[in-house]
């Protein structure tokens, strides 16, 4: 039977990121994605950055100067130990991601690390064992958790609104030069954590964690993965077909399909932007999202780590180190079907 009625979508309950508490930031890290963060931090939030640390000092003064930050120093060390700074945002690399957010923890700051949290689910756990043993907030920076979109999505799941999930479908491709530092084995290089991740946290917010994974892989050259093809079966039977690689543009859609309906993506699905519900009665709706891209859209992880900080909370609900230790687990499963190693 089709039904002509509207179908009405859940209005998203995020706040916006100006009326979160304002805190004083550390960035460790100016890299391209720490840019795009200072930006959000100061058009698009009421957050203060008081200090950014580089191991080029250089490059670490051009970036304060670039963004209004009062000081920039040359190692890690003195800017964790500042008192005045509430929380430290770590943009280095992976590789260096367990260390930075382990020196921070130690030095009595919250942390916000940039995805993904650690390189395994070992690491990560340990960063979240460290956190609640100091009484510190602790979060991976997976702005796609924080955006208005994906509260919409969270609660069009938990209302069953397309019914038991059976298929989930997500790629993400990006083509890359092989002069990027993606093609750099010594940083973990490669698309699964860079890119995989999102394809991994998509179909698990969908499914949950998997009960199997399969997958097969395309090398980019003898010393790096450069494609990934995954299947991910659920303690149910249901499936999500992943794709990732860095050898080519690839459209970067999502869906997410069940036995009342689907929801798939207008563009990439990481990202802020429209997404369309269709149901098997013949209703459909289409979320206008009012939210751009970089930078805007960091802006909302942002706020969440300040409002739960200023809370006393140390987690965030809407991505809690369960989540991100779940997709870690998963990815460490990925590297261990295809053989990929990453240095330690």
């Amino acid at each position: 039977m089709t039904s002509t009625t509207e179908l009405l979508l859940p209005p998203s309950r995020i706040a916006p990121p100006m009326n979160a508490p304002a805190l004083r930031w550390g960035i460790l890290g100016p890299g391209w994605i720490a840019a795009r963060f200072a930006e959000a931090l100061r058009h698009h939030t009421s957050q203060k950055i008081t200090a950014v640390a580089s191991r080029n000092a250089q490059r670490g003064s051009a970036f304060a100067a670039d963004w209004g930050i009062p000081t920039a120093h040359g190692n890690y060390d003195d800017l964790v130990t500042r008192s005045d700074v509430d929380v430290v945002y770590i943009a280095t690399p992976h590789t260096l991601h367990f260390q930075h957010a382990t020196l921070a923890l130690e030095a009595g700051k919250h942390v916000v690390v940039e995805k993904p949290l650690a390189l395994d689910a070992h690491q990560a756990r340990t960063i979240a064992e460290l956190a609640r043993s100091k009484g510190l907030f602790a979060m991976e920076a997976m702005w796609s958790a924080f955006l208005p979109k994906f509260d919409v999505i969270d609660q069009i799941l938990a209302q069953g609104m397309l019914g038991e999930i059976s298929t989930v479908l997500a790629d993400h491709g990006e083509h890359f030069d092989t002069d990027h530092r993606i093609y750099d084995p010594a940083l973990a290089g490669g698309p699964l954590l860079d890119l995989g991740t999102y394809v991994v946290y998509f179909a698990q917010k969908a499914l949950g964690r998997p009960a199997g994974v399969t997958a097969v892989g395309q090398q980019a050259n003898s010393e790096l993965n450069g494609q990934i093809s995954a299947t991910l079966t659920s303690p149910t039977g249901a499936l999500a077909v992943l794709n990732t690689t860095i050898l080519a543009d690839t459209p970067n859609l999502g869906a997410m399909c069940g036995t009342a309906g689907m929801l798939r993506t207008a563009d990439v699905f990481y990202r802020p932007g429209d997404f369309t519900v269709s149901l098997r009665d013949g209703r459909s709706a289409r979320f206008i999202d009012h939210v751009s891209g970089y930078p805007a859209g960091l802006a909302y992880e942002a706020a969440e780590a300040a409002r739960r900080i200023a809370g006393g909370e140390l987690e965030s609900p809407c991505h809690t180190m369960i989540d991100t230790i779940s997709t870690l687990e998963t990815l460490d499963e990925l590297r261990r079907l295809l053989g990929i190693d990453f240095p330690r």
